[in-house]
Parts: C-alpha cells; structure tokens; sequence
C-alpha cells in the first residue's frame, strides 16, 4: 500500500503527479465527447450540432450525478487508504458497487420515459426535437457503463494512482473517434452514431477499468463476500455520494436552465452555445483535477493524522491553479478563433463570430473557477460536502438569476457575464466559511 500513499514526502510532488495523469484523462474523455459535436457538426450540420447540444446539459445532469456519487465515495476510500484500513476498504467499495448499479440504472430509465417532456420544458426548437430525443435515449443506455467505470476510477485514485483509470481512458476515446466516423460518416447514422458510439466507448471503458484494476491492485479484486449492501457502512456512502452527487447535479440544472435562456435565440446561437460548452470543459477539467489531489491528499493526511501536511497541501493547490490559469487564459485569448473554427466547416461563420467574443471574455473569468475548485477541493477532503453543496447552489442561483437578465439581452456575452457573477457570489460564500472554520479545518 505504501507505493502510491501521499502522508510522506514532497507535497507539490504528490499534487502535481496525482493531478497530471488525471488531466491527461479527463482531456480524453472531453475529447470523446467532444467528437459527437466535431464530427457530427462538420459532416451533418448545425441542426444536427444543436441538437446535440441541447441534449448534452440533460445528459450531463445524470453523468456528473455518477461523477459527483463516485468522488464522494472516493473521499471515503481515500480515508480508509490512509488509515490503513484494508477490509473496511473492500467493504466500503462493494456496498458502492451494488447500491449504485440498481440505482442508476433505475434512474436512467425516468429519464428516458421524460425525455420528450423534459425536452419541451426547456424550449427545444421544434425543428431539432427528434433528433434531439433519440440522441439523448440512445446515450442514456451507457449510464451504469460510466458508474461503473467512475467508482472503480475513483477507488484506484483513492490509493494515489491515476495511471490506470488514464490508460483505459485513452483507449475507449480512441475507439469512440473511430466509431463516430465509421457510425456517422460512413454508415450515414447522423445524431444516433453519435450516441452510439459513445455508449460502446463508456462500455469497455467499464469492463476493462474493471478487470485490470482489479488484476493489478489486489485491494480492488471483490468477490462474492463484499459485493453486497453493508448497512452499517451505507449511510457515510449516502451522506458523502448523494451530497457530491446532488452538488453535480446543482450544477447542471443551472447549465439546463441558461441553455433553455439561449435556445430562444435560435440555431446559431444554439450551436456557438454548444461549441464554448466543449471549450469551456476543457478548461474547467485540470482546475477540477488538481482540486481533486488536493481532496486526495487531505483525505489521505487526516486518516493517517498528519495534520501539519494538510495545512501546507492547501497552498500548494492554489499555486498550482494560479499558474493554470495564467497559461490557459492566454491561449484561449489568443486562439478563440481557431477553437470555435475547429467545430464547424463554414469559414467565419457567425457561429464562429459569436464563440469568439465569448471566450475572449471568459479567458479572464476562467480565474475564478480555479479558485473556487481550490477552495471545494480542500474543504471536501475534510468530509464536509454539504459545505460544498450549498456553495454549489448559491453558485447557480446568481448565474440563473443573472443569465434570465442578461442573456435576452446581450445573447451569448450574457453568458459569459452570468458565469462571471455565479463565481463571485460562490466565493463570497466559500472565503467567509473558510475564515470562520480554520481552525477547526
């Protein structure tokens, strides 16, 4: 267990190659997803792309649902590593598994019997809507793939190791930009090979996390005997998953909220929302993985009660953010062209024009972010995700109420604005709890 434990040793080390690999995984799985819109955008078409988009903040409600359960479980598994804890370990990761499959799956299948009216709730253009519904069904078939995958990920990052869930990361996106251009080019499948090849990509990306992780890591490897419900263990995997979980959630009914703002302003507008969407989670993605080290390391720290490392942790991870966001402020400023270009074949288009001016603006707010994922990823590692949660919330009630002003006015600028003040109040909640509590932190 000692191989990849973080209570002993250089701090920015552990940080930096605890949150590297994880970078490099998340940009594959953006990039993933982002092929949908690529490839269906350039050899389909706007509508086409629009649809995608508007299907993408629904879908993203249940999928960071996965991701938001499965780092809270992580959190757990973190505190267990450290402590040493080998069959509290095991114990905690079986009642996760069988818990979250019927869960999922179930919620899944309410998503798709609503899909047609949560799609008319937000105002999808008629002229997307069957194209929208079946893209979104088809995808809402890889939901227990990607929990699967996710809580298996999260155990083998709790041990300090992100080398593996990077490895079949790579794979699946390398074979989800294969089929989208066999599904959609070549078998002229349009939105559904989209879908389609994103489920079969979060498919072996399940199975094979699965089997390797638990061939190399002995820890992992559950059978029979712990792949069933611990009550006494449940109710810390509920309070921690459904809180981290909800926070997700939070977060992307606010992004279904601001979409059903823009889809009024029509296709165009609809499909530029959609490209700085996929710009913007490349962005947010390394923020969100070094605050994830930074939960990690406190969590790991605590239960092994090395108290003095989690202070110093703290600013290492802001210095970290500080200079991640100096370089890819810049390139987002400079390249916004290029970037809204990348998803779309018409040169200059207005699409484009629209993309550009938001991300020019947003290369300066992308600061906040980076902040405000510092401070969650400290206050996380202490257990605290109803902190968390409710700075989540406050978040997206300033953006929604400014994006209801802002966007109808200002069109896309709006939504960069409505970011920009969601994050001010979120840290005007965050930094006064912090100041409050620091010594109890």
């Amino acid at each position: 267990m000692a191989k990849y434990n973080m209570t002993s040793g250089n701090i920015a080390g552990h940080l930096t190659r605890f949150a590297v690999p994880m970078v490099i995984g998340n940009m594959f799985q953006l990039t993933y997803n982002a092929v949908d819109s690529i490839i269906v955008g350039r050899y389909v078409g706007d509508e086409a792309q629009a649809a995608i988009g508007i299907a993408n903040p629904l879908m993203n409600v249940l999928l960071f649902f996965v991701v938001g359960a499965c780092n809270g479980i992580g959190v757990i598994l973190s505190e267990c590593f450290g402590a040493g804890d080998k069959e509290k370990f095991r114990r905690e990761l079986g009642t996760s598994v069988s818990a979250g499959v019927v869960f999922f799956l179930m919620l899944a299948l309410v998503f798709w019997l609503g899909a047609d009216s949560l799609l008319g709730w937000i105002s999808t253009p008629p002229a997307v809507m069957g194209d929208t519904a079946r893209y979104l069904r088809i995808v809402l078939l890889g939901l227990g793939f990607s929990f699967l995958y996710n809580v298996y990920a999260a155990a083998v990052r709790s041990t300090g190791n992100t080398s593996l869930p990077l490895l079949f990361l790579i794979i699946s996106s390398c074979l989800n930009i294969g089929l989208d251009f066999w599904l959609v080019v070549g078998c002229g499948l349009k939105t559904e090979g989209a879908a389609l090849g994103t489920v079969i990509a979060q498919a072996f990306s399940a199975v094979f996390c699965i089997g390797f992780a638990s061939f190399r890591l002995p820890l992992l490897r559950l059978g029979i005997k712990e792949l069933k419900v611990d009550v006494s263990l449940l109710k810390k995997v509920l309070h921690y998953s459904v809180s981290t979980g909800l926070q997700q959630i939070t977060l992307n009914v606010g992004k279904v909220l601001i979409q059903s703002f823009v889809n009024p302003l029509g296709v165009q507008a609809v499909a530029a929302f959609n490209a700085v969407n996929r710009i913007d989670d490349f962005v947010f993605q390394p923020e969100q993985s070094i605050a994830s080290a930074v939960t990690t390391f406190v969590a790991q720290n605590r239960g092994a009660g090395e108290t003095k490392r989690v202070r110093r942790c703290m600013w290492h991870g802001l210095a970290l953010e500080t200079v991640y966001w100096m370089f890819i402020g810049t390139v987002v400023f400079t390249q916004a062209e290029a970037l809204m270009q990348v998803f779309t074949a018409e040169e200059g288009s207005r699409m484009v024009q629209i993309g550009m001016v938001y991300l020019q603006y947003m290369s300066f707010f992308y600061l906040l972010p980076a902040v405000t994922n510092w401070m969650q990823g400290y206050i996380r590692g202490f257990g605290r995700m109803n902190v968390c949660l409710m700075a989540t919330f406050v978040q997206m009630l300033g953006r929604v109420g400014a994006g209801a002003f802002l966007i109808p006015r200002y069109g896309i600028v709006g939504v960069a604005f409505s970011c920009f003040l969601g994050w001010i109040v979120m840290l005007a909640f965050e930094i006064p709890y912090y100041l409050i509590h620091k010594r109890e932190l």
